[in-house]
């Protein structure tokens, strides 16, 4: 008996989400609460499965999403996610056969853009997605620092932190997470849903260990950022404080915010450590310290996977900060993004149009998904022989073209 694609039904939601729990290497057991609370946050016309003999062998999800553009724009996206193949039936194409129904279907909503969170690098260059954004944690030892904490738990610049609860986070965050999408490429948006599950509203099912928030208020009393963090409770001997402080959310548009919430978090007393949590490569935490090697790099990562889907709705959804014209020559074997098309940009708006010009630059979906979001850099690829140039130095023009000076920023899983 063949195995079969489709989306599940209800009745058949407990089985996809033990099938997920196994692929994920979770204990397979689900209860009629975890049931009815998942249940009750999923569209299951796009909640897929493979069943075999009845039985859910893989499972795959998508939702509606959408993605920062360079220069603010948002892109509609059609975000993957809770992706999983039993053991028993691996390497039989099921993962392309489902990603292949979803991407038909986000193609015929009119998506611009794919985008996923991959936990394993190999899996999804092959289906057209590249790393288009990637995190930085950092782990600052603040005894060699060089910070006065006489001074850095108070802003300078007129502005004021304050502690608050998660209530205040739901009510303020929103805005300003909209605002930091404005000013960085790679953010997603959030629901109703995320903002109660990392501010402890509503019901939840999992224990729930609340955070200390902190906002920063500009001089005149308005909010520009926010951090929420927990802390640990150690000491050397009874004695000595050894406790490290994690950054779990750090959401501040404004630079004036961002540092002094950075300065307030490396100021508190008994903490002997801050770990940053996620952030974008060029966060400036680093460069605030007096001695900058006090911020030692823990881990360096990929984050969000993104798929070109609409090569004319990404590349007019942007910005751009010079003036140049480009025929790029993109290959999607069978897939919605291929063609050749002219770019004509500047900073006061672009225009992207199919062509049959000669081609400036031939390169894979893949390659033009690293591009889009002003992270990948056209040059390296070049070298690396996975962009072709046809005409001399067209990859040091797109270099020009797509980079930019904030590298792209992604803070949620999803």
């Amino acid at each position: 008996m063949a195995v079969e694609l489709r989306a599940v039904t209800g009745s058949e939601f407990p089985d996809w989400l033990r099938n997920l729990r196994t692929g994920f290497l979770h204990e397979p057991v689900v209860s009629d609460a975890l049931v009815a609370d998942r249940l009750a946050h999923v569209d299951l016309d796009r909640t897929l499965a493979a069943v075999d003999g009845g039985r859910v062998v893989a499972t795959f999800r998508s939702f509606r999403q959408e993605v920062s553009a360079v220069g603010g724009g948002g892109l509609a996206a059609d975000a993957i996610t809770q992706v999983t193949v039993a053991p028993t039936h691996r390497r039989r194409g099921l993962l392309s056969r489902l990603m292949a129904r979803d991407l038909a279907a986000a193609g015929e909503r009119g998506d611009a853009v794919a985008t996923l969170i991959a936990a394993e690098y190999p899996i999804y260059g092959r289906y057209g997605f590249g790393p288009a954004s990637s995190v930085t944690e950092w782990s600052v030892d603040l005894r060699r620092a060089g910070l006065d904490p006489r001074r850095t738990g108070t802003p300078e610049d007129g502005g004021r932190i304050e502690l608050v609860d998660g209530a205040e986070i739901r009510r303020i965050g929103p805005g300003l997470h909209r605002r930091l999408a404005g000013v960085r490429a790679g953010v997603t948006d959030r629901s109703a849903r995320a903002w109660d599950v990392a501010t402890g509203g509503g019901e939840r099912l999992d224990p729930w260990k609340e955070p200390y928030y902190a906002v920063y208020r500009s001089a005149s009393g308005e909010p520009e950022g926010y951090v929420a963090y927990r802390c640990d409770d150690r000491w050397s001997d009874g004695k000595q404080p050894e406790n490290t402080l994690t950054v779990a959310d750090l959401i501040a548009p404004v630079p004036a915010a961002e540092h002094a919430l950075w300065r307030f978090v490396c100021s508190i007393d008994w903490v002997e450590t801050v770990r940053s949590g996620h952030r974008p490569p060029d966060d400036a935490l680093p460069m605030l310290l007096p001695d900058p090697r006090a911020a030692r790099t823990v881990s360096h990562a990929d984050m969000m996977w993104l798929r070109v889907l609409d090569v004319v709705k990404v590349l007019e959804g942007r910005t751009y900060p010079v003036t140049d014209g480009l025929v790029l020559d993109v290959r999607d074997d069978g897939g919605p993004a291929g063609g050749r098309f002219l770019l004509d940009a500047s900073p006061k708006g672009a225009r992207c149009t199919p062509t049959t010009a000669s081609a400036d630059l031939v390169l894979d979906v893949a390659e033009l998904s690293r591009l889009v979001l002003g992270d990948g850099s056209a040059v390296r690829l070049a070298l690396l022989g996975r962009i072709e140039e046809a005409v001399p130095r067209a990859a040091a023009r797109a270099e020009l073209l797509f980079r930019t000076p904030l590298r792209p920023f992604s803070p949620d899983i999803f």
